[in-house]
């Protein structure tokens, strides 16, 4: 009905406006460029820890996890629980010593630089190469997005693709350029909190609607079978079984090395606040895909219940709301899912931002140049890159959109075993750094085209991470600073965390 069509779009149209206003709040806020590319080193836990989560999960928590559980069951939420065992080891483990290793070692507030100024790489070399990979993974990485985008607008509002596309693309532009880390932070944290709030609100209601938990349970046995609500898929554990089960927990292990969700824990206030955000985060986190999860499982039950057959089992959580709740409420469940999309290209795109100004521009320049000039760069960087990802995105690609998995193993093999070995060991070296990164990189690429079964994540992680040791070992020399510095840090850690404002003592 046009009616309903109109309360959907107004939703769309608050939900918008609220971005834009968080982008501008922002803007006010940012005036040198440590402000544009970290916040100031100013964010509260809870800004940190659900901008983190709403940065990682994009479609995949609301359209993704949902459409897997629907279709294939509860052997599907593995994939959950070894990304949420990963995040909170990347809290436990990296955000606190990151947070202060990178202070500690010149102020370094991108993950280049802070490899570059670890290490003591006078050649650059590390700094360059880690740059070129963020720049390159994450332009297709915001391409894919713009792409999801586009359909998403196509599907649900039988809209023109490049309208949507351009739209989404347009706004999500508009709030990272002015807002820089602040604003894609802010804005972050009102979609993580719109996408929760989405997966607890649809499978309640569809449950309501069914009949109760019982005849929920009873529907999803009878469509679905006794294995979708096993965790081993109903039969004996097999060896494809087995491997499916491994390559899904072992997407945990690339937490570690994503640029755009370890950024926030250099962006934090203090080390010693990451305990709060790594409470707030994992359950965020925990809810999250929880809601994911039960939206899958109701959804087999909604569907067989109204004998409805889906041709595209992702958009179960999307059509459970249209059909259960008020059109304007509905409107803002689909716009939970453009905010899933939109907080990732946001986040993205300062870390391209950084990895072009920061990690490119300044090695390349002979004078340091102004904040002003600085800021205005790293403006000009996310219009460059959301401009060329746009432009990609034009032509949907399906191997753009293959690209996401690809990417976070590209990262996770690449970064993750370096900023865990540059923030536990001592000896690791920058030609140590280069052969993890070079062999990481390689192995997912490699690995990826063997066809194994086996997540190519797993295997590139280990290869990296046995490179940067052998080689470390074999190259290392003696640094004084390098050993103060680890010190220090450990120092900087032991510090009680002071009290802030609002605090309970």
């Amino acid at each position: 009905m046009m009616s309903d069509q109109i309360f959907m779009y107004a939703a769309l149209g608050v939900y918008f406006a609220g971005m834009l206003l968080i982008g501008y709040f922002a803007y006010k806020r940012t005036s040198d460029h440590e402000d544009y590319m970290l916040g100031g080193r100013n964010l509260p836990p809870w800004v940190a820890a659900i901008s983190a989560g709403a940065a990682d999960m994009s479609g995949w928590l609301v359209m993704g996890l949902p459409g897997a559980i629907y279709a294939a069951g509860l052997i599907e939420a593995w994939i959950a629980i070894g990304l949420t065992i990963g995040a909170y080891l990347n809290w436990l483990l990296v955000a606190p010593r990151l947070r202060a290793y990178t202070e500690v070692s010149r102020n370094s507030i991108t993950i280049p630089s802070y490899f570059e100024n670890r290490l003591r790489d006078s050649s650059r070399s590390l700094r360059v190469l880690a740059g070129l990979i963020i720049l390159v993974f994450f332009t297709l990485y915001i391409s894919s997005g713009m792409v999801a985008a586009g359909v998403f607008f196509e599907s649900s509002f039988n809209g023109d693709y490049m309208f949507g596309m351009l739209l989404v693309g347009g706004i999500t532009l508009l709030y990272t350029l002015f807002g820089g880390f602040l604003g894609a932070s802010l804005t972050d944290v009102v979609q993580g909190l719109m996408m929760v709030i989405a997966l607890i609100v649809v499978p309640v209601a569809a449950v309501i609607a069914i009949g109760g938990l019982d005849e929920t349970s009873t529907l999803i046995t009878a469509n679905g079978g006794e294995g979708f609500l096993s965790m081993l898929g109903g039969g004996a554990v097999t060896g494809g079984t087995f491997l499916a089960i491994v390559s899904a927990l072992a997407w945990g292990l690339g937490y570690f090395g994503q640029p755009h969700i370890v950024v926030r824990f250099l962006a934090l206030r203090s080390p010693q606040e990451a305990k709060s955000a790594r409470r707030i985060g994992i359950s965020w986190m925990v809810l999250s895909m929880f809601g994911a999860i039960i939206s899958g499982l109701v959804g087999i039950a909604y569907m067989a219940q109204r004998g409805i057959t889906l041709d595209n089992p992702e958009t179960v959580v999307l059509l459970m709301s249209q059909t259960l709740l008020h059109p304007f409420v509905a409107g803002l469940v689909l716009a939970a899912v453009l905010a899933a999309i939109m907080s990732t290209i946001s986040s993205q795109l300062v870390v391209c931002s950084s990895a072009l100004v920061e990690d490119l521009y300044n090695v390349v320049r002979r004078t340091p140049p102004s904040q002003k000039r600085l800021v205005l760069m790293g403006r000009m960087a996310v219009l460059v890159v959301a401009i060329i990802a746009i432009i990609l995105a034009i032509t949907p690609n399906d191997s753009i959109l293959g690209l996401v998995s690809f990417a976070w193993a590209g990262f996770g093999a690449a970064f993750g075993p370096i900023i865990l070995l540059s923030l536990f060991w001592r000896k690791l070296t920058n030609w140590g750094a280069l052969a993890g990164m070079f062999v990481g990189a390689a192995t997912v690429f490699i690995w990826k085209g063997l066809n194994t079964g086996l997540y190519e994540l797993l295997p590139a992680f280990v290869f990296a991470f046995v490179a940067a040791v052998l080689v470390s070992l074999l190259t290392y020399r003696h640094n004084e600073e390098i050993q103060q510095e680890f010190t220090d840090t450990g120092a900087m850690l032991a510090v009680p965390r002071p009290h802030a404002v609002g605090d309970t003592p």
